[in-house]
């Protein structure tokens, strides 16, 4: 089996061979794919491309146009099939490559996966994957220290946001010592990390909270409060113009109730149910595994590939019910 430290003399020859590289995020993007990408690209330079999986009509989070090079990112309806190297960011499945993006992995000469998810079995040619690490922010820092790469204030902006907010501002079990040095490492790259915070908590649209307010509002329970889910129609979507990123968070705020033990977020979307799983000490893998999903102990997701979202709950639920 190939150590991390070969891995990461690989990774880096590659870098510095490849003529054309692509970085992908995942799909429904977040702070660290972006940020991970961000940095990768920072560190990189002009012969590597950004592709988010959004199209024209379907935007990433507007609060991470801070992060550099993420405003001049491809898209499904501008990226060509033109690179010799991709390297997938916290894309914890291939599965969570869809279109051109997986297309264009898949065809590649040579393809590299960073990431920290630990159900992550690796479908790249090289896998570095560290799932006990707070985020693929992380993972990449791990990269750049153990081969002495000068972190940047760019880079070190995308890498502070990415494990800023896959801690969830470092309050999540993720979060170890080594996170905090990495953090007071990077703080120390001349970023503003209240800015950056700013940036990614404090800069929400209207119809966002008053979509969240909404979803929390009408949650259901079931087995003495222990479970809690709200359900997300295309009808409500359509109601507050709501976008992908309108989503994030809420599982957390249902989690956060006392004597819930697991929340569901169920999303109805065009490949089937959406569900975003947080629990407080179960393991929600156990739940996604069933649906081919992943994600971690305490924060998972999957597709169910269903039209009828009550259908898709009951599932779920028959399955929370197993382990609590």
């Amino acid at each position: 089996m190939i150590s991390y430290m070969q891995m990461e003399k690989e990774i880096l020859n590659l870098i510095k061979t490849s003529l054309r590289i692509l970085i992908i995020t995942h799909v429904n993007p977040d702070g660290d794919t972006l940020g991970t990408a961000s940095a990768l690209k920072s560190y990189i330079g002009e012969k590597a491309d950004i592709l988010i999986q959004v199209n024209d009509k379907s935007l990433y989070p507007k609060m991470y146009e801070f992060l550099p090079h993420i405003n001049s990112a491809l898209n499904f309806s501008n990226v060509k099939n033109e690179y010799d190297l991709a390297i997938a960011v916290d894309v914890a499945s291939i599965d969570r490559m869809i279109g051109n993006a997986r297309k264009i992995f898949e065809n590649a000469k040579n393809t590299i996966v960073i990431d920290h998810h630990k159900t992550n079995k690796g479908y790249g040619k090289i896998n570095y994957i560290k799932g006990s690490l707070s985020s693929a922010s992380e993972v990449l820092y791990d990269l750049f220290y153990q081969e002495k790469k000068e972190i940047t204030e760019e880079m070190a902006k995308g890498l502070y946001c990415g494990i800023l907010t896959d801690t969830g501002c470092f309050k999540y079990e993720n979060t170890t010592p080594k996170t905090f040095k990495i953090a007071s490492e990077l703080a120390n790259c001349n970023i503003n990390t209240s800015e950056i915070a700013d940036f990614c908590y404090s800069n929400k649209p209207k119809n966002l909270i008053l979509f969240q307010n909404y979803l929390v509002s009408n949650a259901k329970f079931r087995l003495n409060d222990k479970i809690a889910y709200t359900l997300i129609t295309k009808e409500i979507i359509s109601k507050f113009q709501a976008t992908d990123e309108f989503t994030e968070g809420i599982c957390e705020t249902l989690r956060s109730i006392a004597g819930v033990e697991i929340a569901f977020v169920l999303k109805e979307t065009d490949l089937g149910i959406k569900v975003s799983i947080r629990s407080k000490n179960l393991d929600a893998t156990k739940i996604t595994d069933k649906f081919n999903g992943g994600g971690h102990r305490r924060a998972a997701g999957c597709t169910i590939k269903l039209k009828n979202i009550n259908e898709a709950l009951e599932k779920l639920i028959k399955q929370a019910e197993t382990l609590l």
